[in-house]
């Protein structure tokens, strides 16, 4: 009886490993095409059969030292065979067949070395880029070098500068550090980053109310504007154009409450529910605009909807100034102007960009301001950018949106002004 839980386990690693083996020995031949199919090592089984050569091997290891080993290198032996074979017969250079074989031959040492559900993980891992073999093909011939590029730069600013620069203030009673401004940048350009690839790889034909939805993670300002003039292009749906410009307003609500939860937890509880009701109000008032219009219209390309690369050292430099310029400002206006001082400056900074104000706000710490003032600022800050927003789509836009801008924003806004009053 003492011997039943070594025999089960036996089973287990040997039904799994061969089993496994067998699914992805399936998969290669399903995705290997039939001029291609005489020049495979074997079948289905053949990938079985060494999956269960390596389980005996494992197993015996104990019995003849190094036997595992010795079976790893003959195996990897005949596969080299086979190659040299294969490339000599056929202009096919890939070896990613061989790599296959000799991790199938590994997976009975898997099940040994790990748990269950990290053995299967990995497994599983392999069976997935096997099936997505196709569908990686794709993807790589839309990956171009500016885009390595942007993402060797994001791995650069938030791995590599963001751990080395000081967290000390630059300015004597100034909450500002090289390592605020820098997680500030990192983190905008994140998000930013996040909206440039799903344009680009995810949605890249995405209609106009992806394209408002997306640019809202974005900018929602440079989004308005783009929409806005684009809709002079067509007319045919002008509640769609509308319905996009006010998408790009209500993701802009997700984006600010998502600063705010990275920033600063304990104001992100109290600004939750009224977040909430905009981003809802928000959605609900997109949605019937665009319900109003044409069920069915072709909509003009946004193909050339195309977001700045959000990793631009330039921007990235003007971000910095602008937090930096925000962080004195606030000092200056709480030091002598007070409380109705810094109502006024968030209302004025809503005509620029409100990302270095608020994020300098989330992680500032000054006297005198508290979770209350931060919020109400916050808020009296998006009123006056989605005022500019309307205002760039009024005077931008077709004469036939203006009449769905002005109501969705005017629902939009009065929401606003609501939540501001009640914080």
């Amino acid at each position: 009886m003492s011997t039943f839980p070594d025999i089960s386990s036996y089973i287990f690693e040997l039904l799994t490993s061969v089993g496994f083996a067998f699914l992805t020995g399936l998969e290669i031949y399903n995705k290997t095409d039939e001029a291609s199919r005489d020049y495979l090592f074997g079948s289905e089984r053949t990938f079985a059969f060494i999956a269960l050569l390596g389980f005996v091997l494992l197993k015996s290891d104990g019995i003849v030292p190094h036997i595992y080993i010795t079976g790893f290198v003959v195996t990897a032996a005949f596969l080299l065979v086979y190659y040299l074979q294969k490339i000599q017969n056929s202009a096919a250079r890939g070896i990613t067949i061989i790599v296959l074989a000799l991790l199938v031959y590994t997976f009975p040492l898997i099940f040994q070395l790990f748990p269950i559900w990290f053995s299967m993980l990995i497994i599983t891992v392999i069976t997935v880029l096997v099936e997505l073999k196709d569908r990686i093909k794709e993807f790589s011939k839309k990956i171009y070098t500016e885009d390595f590029i942007t993402l060797a730069k994001f791995v650069f600013l938030s791995g590599v500068i963001l751990p080395l620069v000081p967290d000390r203030e630059i300015i004597t009673g100034i909450p500002v550090s090289p390592y605020k401004l820098w997680l500030a940048i990192v983190v905008i350009s994140s998000i930013s980053y996040l909206s440039y690839l799903l344009r680009k790889f995810v949605f890249p034909k995405a209609g106009l109310l992806m394209t408002g939805i997306l640019g809202g993670l974005y900018s929602s300002t440079a989004t308005t504007f783009i929409i806005a003039k684009k809709s002079k292009e067509q007319i045919d749906a002008p509640s769609h154009y509308a319905a996009a410009i006010l998408a790009a307003t209500s993701l802009m609500f997700l984006r600010v409450f998502v600063l705010v939860v990275i920033f600063n937890a304990t104001l992100s509880v109290k600004l939750l529910p009224y977040f909430l009701i905009l981003f809802a109000v928000s959605m609900l008032t997109t949605f019937l605009i665009y319900r109003s219009g044409p069920k069915k219209v072709t909509e003009a390309g946004t193909e050339d909807v195309k977001h700045q690369n959000p990793l631009e050292l330039g921007m990235a430099f003007i971000f910095g100034v602008l937090y930096v310029v925000f962080s004195l400002l606030t000092q200056y206006t709480m030091q002598y102007y007070g409380h109705s001082g810094l109502n006024v400056l968030s209302f004025v900074v809503g005509f620029t960009d409100i990302d270095p104000f608020l994020l300098n706000m989330f992680q500032g710490k000054y006297a005198g301001i508290t979770a209350a003032l931060i919020s109400a600022a916050t808020l009296q800050a998006i009123v006056s950018n989605n005022i500019l927003k309307m205002a760039y789509a009024v005077t931008l836009g077709d004469k036939t949106i203006r009449k769905y801008i002005l109501i969705g924003f005017a629902v939009i806004i009065i929401t606003n002004v609501v939540m501001l009053f009640l914080v």
